[in-house]
């Protein structure tokens, strides 16, 4: 780990080594340019070439700025620009994104959406303000940590030049915050909303504020910014799910040993009716569902954000920069769970008595009663937080034809999360419940069904489950976790202007960098403790009511301990179980020193082909790594000391390096001055995750009678994922701000991390316990290819009650494959290769977004749609088939503004307008349906004032 007592030395280093300025030169050739400074190298362009320039607000100038952005650049490029401090057109980034063509986004919860992918893939590169950073451990960071009232702009590169990070073979996305020099001498703004949340049925406050000034002094011209952000967020999400399917006798309805079928299938087993198994004996079978079960997540979720920019241009020819960022989260949940399991064969002759419903023609159960079943209700409470700061010391020099760039970047990151549960179970010698009426998928529609039923022998009814007398305590589950992540870089990069034939400029830099990554864990095991609830604090428990909105026939209340309450009363729940000091003490599982460095070298190029302007660029980019590794697993003394501890870490140590050279190239062809031609190839890597070079296995225990608990473990012989890229993208550029675009492109992906699997055993307490160890390896390619369309068109000559009216439209298709290994879980061999679609791409996408803006009034419908995809694949310890599907999902929002006056806005903003639920299915929708969501929808009204 790299350590904070160097920060003195590392500010001397940037004082005498030269550090990175704020801005780069020209908007064609330098993407890292601020979205002002791009816009006024834009307007002063036009000017010269005499083309109109319209001045324009509001969200046409936003879409206005975002365009010229993508016409001047040299890569394919979407942008997303405010139009004023504070005026990024969203509450959140990621919500933004989704409008650029060819970004889906995906993960609704918790009041937002939260992934982002690029052209289906989710391996972005995220920077701010040009940099490189990330969230403790990780390589990234996430986009929705970093607040949209601090940004100007957000820019989507989907190809890459030689200088810039080769890392995100998806693509990068950079976010720019202000600066003091972006404006011309003070700036004031302030702005406040009000966020409503249905769920929760709570409103949030949303703050942000800026101020930014600059002076002519004795010493140079001097600027100063601060922005500072907070946003809190009241949630609550539901969920209902039936289990994973597999096989059971016809005739007796007990599981079939694995010993006659292949556990993990990926596309599952034979669903004809009659169906047997294939391994000589012909047992018919049934394929049911092994469970049922439903949550609510509720929880507050807080981000304070600051920026902090000072900037020094001491004459014409140097600048100078300090820049401070932080990004800060705090979440506490509280999570809610009831689970049956339905696989009981118990008075099996009854269940068929009963009705044993399958879809026609297959074997596939439906609907059934279960007797004699397991179950639980589980309370827990999470708390998660993080503390992100950057630092970073710059400047910049001009030396006649030579420009030279330096940054020093300290950066620190700590993420901390505790996790505490306790499940409940029926309150009677075989803690099981008397039945459960299930039906699988409940009209068809993908929402199960179920009940508890009433055992005609007993007192209490115990299909009331709201009922403290019907249950007592079991499983105490205490965990936690923490990741600390540093890291100090320094980048060097040199223009020298050139008059070498086609030759323009020459781009010449390199990046080092010492990060450190360290991982310590604590893990209490399963703790149990059988206490009756009606013997134990009133106050302890709360009642769920209302779940899931009437939306499908399942338990809508549910009585179980309070999460929020395990957690205040941590010590004292942990006495009630006597915990093992030993097991909740933090220990150190990984410590990861990785040395890195880049070197580039890139040209710009200009020239006539038959009598038009062709230019571009040509470069190469060559990165290496070297990770230093030690590693600890927690074990057991055997034989175990009569004094002493009982517990000692195992430690083990090894290396890792990687090198890769990546060649680019990017041709831009001006067929008219409006319809411009572009082709690109290009070379990206993803370096494996820290934690994935880990070699300590970490152990789960059984927790739903499986018969095996599972394990996981890394490899440290991980190497990155590459991907060659091509794109070719043809624009039209007409009116003011409107045009129409359309791209193909094509990666060819190599070395996909996937997980093996493979049945490991280990002694506990004396009892041999198997596990299903799951480790990752270089083991799946897969290649990507699609177009995408889109258009920004402001109509012109429009009566004047309608001038103002636009459209933003886009659309993306995709075309993908991966070859994804199989394994046999007892032995770990490899079996075979399941040849499918890429985790998280949709065949197509669409955007549509309808502008209505003139004058004081701005407003904007967004319709999002996306196809279809396969998610992920469930683990083949249990699940079959094992592809996750998510159904097409669908996204409205609104937002609305007015200018009171010039430097007074009122805005009104709705998410998740047609409150959908967002469902998932194994390969089948109608015989296999999985999840069922439904999220918040929000409501904001919101202020802002700007000076």
């Amino acid at each position: 780990m790299f350590k904070q007592t160097y920060l003195a030395s590392a500010v001397f280093m940037a004082l005498t080594s030269h550090a990175l300025y704020a801005a780069d030169a020209e908007v064609a050739d330098e993407p890292t340019k601020t979205a002002a400074e791009q816009q006024t190298t834009q307007q002063k362009a036009a000017e010269d070439e005499n083309m109109e320039v319209i001045q324009v607000v509001g969200i046409r100038s936003s879409l206005n700025k975002s365009v010229n952005l993508k016409r001047q650049n040299v890569q394919v490029v979407d942008a997303i620009v405010a139009e004023d401090v504070g005026k990024f057109p969203d509450n959140n980034v990621v919500e933004a994104l989704q409008r650029v063509t060819g970004v889906q986004v995906t993960d609704r919860a918790s009041g937002e959406v939260n992934t982002v992918s690029i052209r289906g893939l989710t391996d972005v590169t995220t920077t701010v303000n040009g940099r490189q950073i990330f969230t403790s451990t990780g390589r990234e960071v996430a986009i929705a940590d970093v607040p949209a009232a601090l940004l100007g702009s957000v820019e989507v590169f989907k190809t890459r030049s030689s200088s810039q990070v080769g890392s995100g073979i998806a693509g990068q996305i950079d976010i720019r915050t202000h600066r003091p020099f972006d404006f011309d001498g003070s700036k004031v703004s302030f702005a406040a909303k009000g966020v409503y949340s249905d769920q929760p049925d709570k409103t949030d406050p949303a703050f942000s504020g800026l101020i930014s000034n600059r002076w002519d002094t004795g010493i140079g011209e001097i600027g100063a910014l601060l922005n500072v952000s907070y946003i809190r967020t009241n949630y609550n999400d539901q969920s209902v799910a039936p289990g994973a399917s597999l096989p059971y006798s016809a005739e007796t309805g007990v599981e079939i040993d694995d010993d006659y079928w292949t556990r993990g299938l990926a596309h599952g087993l034979d669903t004809t009716y009659g169906a047997t198994t294939n391994d000589g004996t012909g047992v018919p079978y049934l394929l049911m569902r092994d469970a049922v079960f439903q949550n609510t997540n509720s929880g507050e979720r807080e981000r304070p954000a600051l920026n902090l920019s000072l900037q020094w241009a001491p004459n014409d020819t140097s600048e100078y920069l300090f820049e401070a960022f932080y990004n800060g989260y705090r979440n506490d949940n509280a999570n809610a769970m009831l689970f049956s399991n339905v696989n009981s064969p118990a008075n099996w002759d009854q269940v068929v008595a009963d009705g044993i419903e399958l879809y026609d023609g297959t074997n596939v159960v439906k609907s059934r009663t279960s007797y004699d079943v397991g179950g639980f209700s589980s309370a827990d409470h999470s708390h998660n937080e993080t503390d992100s700061y950057v630092f970073a010391l710059g400047g910049k020099w001009e030396l006649g034809d030579v420009t030279l760039k330096s940054e020093l970047v300290y950066q620190t990151s700590t993420y901390k999360s505790q996790f505490f549960a306790m499940r409940g179970v029926a309150n009677n010698d075989s803690r099981k419940f008397y039945g459960v009426d299930i039906d699988y998928n409940d009209s068809h529609g993908g929402v199960p069904g179920w009940s508890y039923l009433d055992a005609p022998s007993t007192a209490i009814d115990e299909s009331d489950i709201t009922q403290l007398a019907l249950w007592k305590t079991a499983e105490l589950y205490d965990s936690g976790a923490k990741d600390e992540g540093d890291s100090i870089a320094w980048t060097f990069d040199g223009d020298y202007y050139l008059d070498w034939g086609i030759f323009t400029k020459m781009k010449f830099g390199g990046r080092y960098e010492d990060r450190g990554a360290k991982h310590s864990l604590y893990d209490g095991g399963s703790m149990v403790n059988y206490t009756p609830y009606t013997d134990l604090d009133p106050d302890m428990f709360t009642t769920v009511s209302g779940f899931f909105e009437g939306r499908g026939d399942v338990p809508t209340d549910w009585v179980l301990p309070s999460g929020n309450y395990l957690s205040s009363h941590r010590s004292e729940i942990e006495a009630m179980y006597s915990a093992d000091p030993e097991l909740l003490a933090m220990y150190k599982n990984f410590d990861i020193t990785e040395k890195s460095y880049a070197l580039y070298i890139q040209s710009d190029f200009e020239t006539d082909l038959f009598g038009k302007r062709l230019d571009g660029q040509i470069g190469f980019r060559y990165e290496h790594s070297k990770a230093d590794m030690n590693f600890w697993e927690r074990k057991k003394f055997d034989p175990e000391p009569a004094e002493g501890p009982k517990y000692y870490l195992d430690p083990s140590s090894g290396d890792n390096s990687s090198s890769k050279l990546m060649p680019s190239l990017m041709v831009r062809y001006w067929l008219t001055d409006d319809l411009v031609a572009r082709l690109a190839y290009s070379e990206t890597i993803r370096r494996p995750a820290f934690g994935d070079f880990s070699t300590a296995i970490g152990y789960t225990e059984d927790l739903t009678e499986l018969g095996f608990g599972q394990a996981s473990s890394g490899n440290p012989n991980l190497k990155p994922t590459t991907s060659k890229n091509y794109d070719f993208s043809l624009e039209y550029y007409f009116g003011t701000g409107s045009s129409v675009y359309g791209t193909y492109f094509r990666r060819d992906i190599d070395g996909f991390v996937f997980s093996s699997s493979r049945m490991i055993s280990r002694e506990v307490d004396g009892e041999t316990r198997n596990y299903i160890l799951s480790q990752p390896a270089n083991t799946s390619n897969g290649k990507l290819t699609g177009y995408e369309v889109g258009t920004i068109y402001f109509p012109e000559n429009l009566p004047s009650f309608l001038d103002g009216l636009g459209t933003q439209l886009s659309a993306t298709f995709l075309d993908s494959e991966q070859d994804i290994p199989e394994f046999d879980t007892n032995s770990g061999d490899q079996i075979g290769t399941t040849t499918r679609e890429l985790f998280g791409v949709s065949k197509s996408s669409y955007s549509a977004v309808l502008i209505y803006d003139r004058d004081v009034f701005s407003t904007r419908l967004s319709y999002t749609w996306r196809d279809k995809f396969l998610n992920s694949y469930d683990a083949g310890s249990f699940a079959m088939p094992r592809g996750i599907y998510r159904k097409p999902e669908q996204s409205l929002d609104f937002q609305m503004s007015y200018n009171v006056t010039d430097d007074f806005v009122v805005t009104f903003d709705a998410t998740n307008i047609l409150d959908d639920i967002y469902q998932e299915y194994y390969e089948d929708s109608t015989l296999f349906n999985r999840t069922n969501n439904i999220y918040t929808r929000t409501y904001s009204l919101g202020v802002r004032y700007s000076f």
